[in-house]
């Protein structure tokens, strides 16, 4: 393998190895946002019912409006029934929804170029790409992990500071009180389990490589 081939080889690797990486986030983003069964079971480990004095049963219903208003680009007015919203609490709702918004639209585009990618990588027998994926993967939970551990709050500011360009996420309770039913802590549980579903794609994309690769020694 001449010099030139050699760099589009590894090139093409990690380009494709980031697009694959993105993909896997963005998707694990969206399952988590999804996954509404995790904030249900968190009404019960927090105790967010008693706290709060609600029934279980009209904070599900709330939180339910707030997700299909977050997930869907046609919902344009988040109305939720049990809970007044400020000026700058619809404001930042509407900066989380097009936050989400701009992931799944990372998610479709890096998707079909990593299956174009894949399949190319495949026709050229060329299957490094699973194990630099694999890398980068890991590496987000590994880097984060850390951080998160030591000082979610802190984290948590920083990651606000970096996504948002004013202060209206630091909601006041009174003229927001849907904050009330949104402790720290489930949104600590949803950076783990984003984190979790990375470390799993990580280890099947591992674990594919090391099955290709000794099929292929064994032809």
């Amino acid at each position: 393998m001449n010099k030139s081939n050699n760099f589009f080889y590894k090139f093409t690797n990690f380009l494709l190895s980031i697009t694959i990486a993105l993909f896997l986030i963005s998707l694990s983003v969206n399952i988590t946002l999804s996954f509404k069964k995790l904030y249900y079971l968190d009404i019960d480990y927090l105790n967010i019912s008693k706290n709060y004095g609600m029934q279980k049963e009209e904070i599900i219903k709330n939180y339910d409006i707030l997700i299909d208003y977050l997930k869907n680009k046609n919902i344009t007015k988040l109305n939720m029934p049990s809970f007044k919203t400020s000026k700058e609490g619809e404001i930042h709702f509407a900066e989380v929804k097009n936050i989400f918004i701009k992931f799944n639209t990372i998610m479709y585009i890096t998707f079909f170029l990593s299956l174009f990618g894949i399949f190319y990588k495949i026709k050229k027998r060329n299957f490094k790409f699973l194990k630099l994926s694999s890398i980068f993967l890991i590496s987000i939970p590994i880097l984060l992990s850390v951080p998160f551990a030591i000082n979610f709050d802190k984290s948590f500011t920083i990651f606000h500071k970096i996504f948002f360009n004013n202060d209206y996420w630091e909601f006041d309770p009174e003229l927001d009180p849907i904050i009330n039913v949104l402790p720290e802590e489930f949104f600590f549980h949803c950076a783990i389990f984003i984190l979790a579903i990375l470390s799993i794609f990580s280890i099947i994309l591992y674990l594919s490589y090391i099955k290709i690769k000794r099929h292929h020694n064994e032809i």
